[in-house]
């Protein structure tokens, strides 16, 4: 980013003035960003879910992505994990650390991004923080949500039996970084622009989510990887899974990357930045789980079984032959 003029460069309050009290204004919730906090009531019979995700430029995003994006990314993986509790959502809070020098027409554009997807999933802006860093810009978001009373969806309620579901399709996001980074030069630019497209951003399962209350026994969103994700899932029920690689639904761009190196595979399973929902459901839902891919337009795939524990988890070929990875997902540390 290169330095704004002087000129250019508001004070904290009539940055906040100009971006960020438009994001609140449909939100009472919001007290008009005058107040030093939110004031939110659940509604009658609900209880309120709380999730919060933060990214940093150079390790969630690229420096050279767009604004626009960067700002939408955020709001997504936390409308995501919203998704995977079966949640609704009702408000933000955000923090924004901008580097020295950002020029004000990336911040405007962060701001439009915003704006875009707070229009297409009824989200608003209830508060936060707007701060100056020496070091990369990051950005921190809470989100807000509400489930009926007792309904939420748990990552440890998983039972030996249950089968395994994803929706959506693995790997893209992982691929479409390698795309960023210069890489898979074999792919045609169509798809190439694709996939970058699906990792910069990411489509949060909402109505899939809402409908899977009561269906799904447990469930979170994939964003460390399939692989890796599969295993908080299973380490917090208690049991262990087979999935079966041959199962786990590839896009065309996905199945043409892997056409020209099989090794891909260990990226598409534990790359992460899906957002897909991951989730076990007992046998007899089968044909529920069909209908809510129907109503919802989500696609929707039985990839693996839920078993004990002592079997630990374990992916495999189409032969159901054991495939050992290298690294099942994304650890910060």
């Amino acid at each position: 980013m290169t330095p704004p003029d002087k000129a250019e460069a508001p004070d904290e309050f009539a940055l906040i003035a100009e971006l960020f009290v438009p994001l609140a204004a449909s939100a009472p919730e919001a007290l008009a960003l005058k107040d030093d906090a939110a004031l939110y009531t659940a509604s009658p019979g609900h209880q309120t879910v709380l999730t919060v995700d933060a990214m940093v430029e150079g390790v969630h995003f690229l420096p050279d992505d767009p604004a626009e994006c960067v700002a939408r990314k955020l709001l997504r993986v936390n409308l995501s994990d919203l998704a995977a509790k079966g949640a609704t959502p009702k408000g933000y809070l955000l923090v924004t650390a901008w580097r020295e020098g950002t020029p004000l027409s990336w911040m405007r554009a962060f701001a439009t991004g915003l704006a875009t997807d707070q229009q297409i999933f009824a989200i608003a802006l209830w508060g936060g923080d707007t701060v100056r860093t020496p070091g990369p810009p990051s950005f921190t978001l809470t989100a807000v949500g509400e489930v009926p009373a007792g309904t939420m969806l748990k990552r440890g309620g998983a039972r030996v039996g249950d089968g395994i579901y994803v929706t959506g399709t693995i790997g893209d996001a992982a691929l479409g970084l390698k795309v960023l980074q210069g890489g898979l030069e074999g792919l045609d630019r169509v798809r190439r622009d694709w996939l970058a497209g699906r990792y910069r951003l990411p489509e949060p399962r909402m109505a899939a989510g809402g409908a899977l209350r009561g269906i799904a026994s447990g469930a979170l969103d994939v964003s460390d990887g399939l692989m890796a994700d599969l295993g908080h899932l299973c380490a917090v029920s208690g049991v262990g899974a087979r999935i079966e690689l041959g199962r786990v639904p590839l896009s065309s761009a996905a199945r043409a990357a892997l056409a020209l190196d099989g090794g891909l595979i260990e990226a598409i399973a534990g790359g992460g930045d899906d957002y897909e929902i991951l989730f076990a459901a007992a046998p007899g839902r089968e044909v529920e789980i069909a209908d809510i891919a129907a109503e919802t337009r989500t696609p929707i795939v039985r990839i693996g079984t839920v078993l004990p524990a002592a079997e630990g988890v374990n992916p495999v070929d189409g032969a159901g032959r054991p495939v050992a990875f290298k690294h099942l997902g994304y650890r910060h540390f």
